[in-house]
């Protein structure tokens, strides 16, 4: 069963997260441009979600941050803890934009490490970022269906199913049905390099 939304706690809203992103170009004295170049986005893009307009997956978030030398962490304005041993009900969790989706953070336990994982709250109908960048990625579905679209192909997932590509495939999924899914999602770090469509 997800999470019930009144125990979640609502971080990144994209006007709040748009003017951080904002503030920390601006401070780093880099153009709209340079930015877009540098994390693969589209200027528009990034000018919608400095205007609160849009909001990036957790993906493109992890891609500007790196790019403005922070974390997502520290422009969503949660806490940033290493814990080698994480109980189930003290994990860091948030929001990204208004769009439903909610995520969990596993790790990482400590500083440097290579990977990042979390458990991804998604509510139905919703479509990903169309994606790639290096790196690579697996997904062990817990709850609900999900099209997964993979370098041409697509895989009906339901719970159980799992999936592990290297991320330089264009990828990206659909959640289906009526049910909120519950992903659990380990990928590589940092990443960089995301080509995504808006």
């Amino acid at each position: 069963m997800a999470t019930s939304p009144k125990k979640r706690k609502q971080k990144g809203h994209p006007e709040m997260l748009g003017k951080a992103i904002r503030h920390r170009r601006k401070a780093l004295g880099k153009t709209l441009g340079k930015v877009a170049e540098e994390t693969e986005l589209t200027t528009g893009f990034i000018s919608q979600v400095e205007r609160g307009i849009s909001s990036p997956s957790l993906s493109s978030l992890m891609a500007i941050a790196a790019c403005l030398q922070t974390t997502p962490e520290q422009l969503l304005s949660v806490p940033e803890k290493y814990s080698e041993f994480i109980q189930k009900d003290r994990r860091q969790s948030y929001a990204i934009g208004s769009s439903g989706r909610f995520y969990e953070k596993l790790g990482p336990g400590f500083p440097g490490s290579l990977i990042h994982s979390q458990v991804i709250y998604r509510p139905p109908g919703h479509v990903s970022e169309k994606m790639s960048h290096e790196g690579e990625v697996f997904c062990y579905l817990l709850v609900g269906e999900i099209e997964y679209h993979l370098d041409g192909e697509i895989f009906r997932m339901e719970a159980g199913d799992v999936v592990h590509h290297h991320t330089s495939k264009p990828h990206h999924s659909v959640v289906l049905g009526d049910v909120e899914t519950k992903e659990l999602w380990v990928s590589s770090s940092p990443m960089s390099s995301v080509d995504t469509k808006v």
